[in-house]
């Protein structure tokens, strides 16, 4: 019988000049359950009595030191997977939401080892796991749909990339 593991996480987003860019964070090998370094979305442990909003605030904030965020209503996607972790075969589930924030500059912690803002094809071609590419997919098509809708009412962020 596997361990059971419940996760939260955020697609962090920010726009500039109206284009997209989503913030990735990488990962060293032997984390998670991969062998080798890679890209992927700031998540953690929900801890006892938290919500998952609650989660997603405290592991942005841990992992990037991004405190101004903003998550949008409407987003909401999970994902499961098996790894093996200690000899031991483990379930995670792990929910994402959307997020958005004005905040440009990231201070990642020490369990990670650089950070990127990236256009969607970029950092699509950046992930390493499918299950977070079609993550990413969803979240787009959301933005791109919103965007469509209202006429691009999100905050415009006049800054460069990293």
């Amino acid at each position: 019988m596997p361990k059971i593991e419940k996760s939260a996480g955020a697609i962090i987003f920010r726009r500039e000049n109206g284009k997209i860019f989503y913030l990735l964070l990488h990962y060293p090998s032997l984390t998670h359950r991969s062998e080798k370094s890679f890209w992927d979305f700031p998540k953690g442990h929900v801890e006892k009595k938290e919500s998952e909003i609650d989660t997603v605030k405290r592991e942005i904030f841990e992992e990037t030191g991004i405190k101004e965020i903003k998550i949008l209503k409407g987003f909401k996607e999970k994902i499961k997977y098996f790894f093996r972790w200690q000899g031991q075969t483990v379930l995670k589930f792990v929910t994402f939401y959307l997020a958005e924030t004005p905040q440009k500059e990231v201070k990642i912690s020490s369990e990670h080892l650089d950070w990127c803002w990236a256009e969607f094809k970029k950092a699509y071609s950046l992930l390493a796991h499918q299950n977070s590419k079609e993550i990413l997919k969803k979240a787009h098509s959301f933005l791109e749909k919103i965007y469509c809708k209202k006429s691009l009412t999100f905050s415009t962020i006049s800054e460069g990339e990293k």
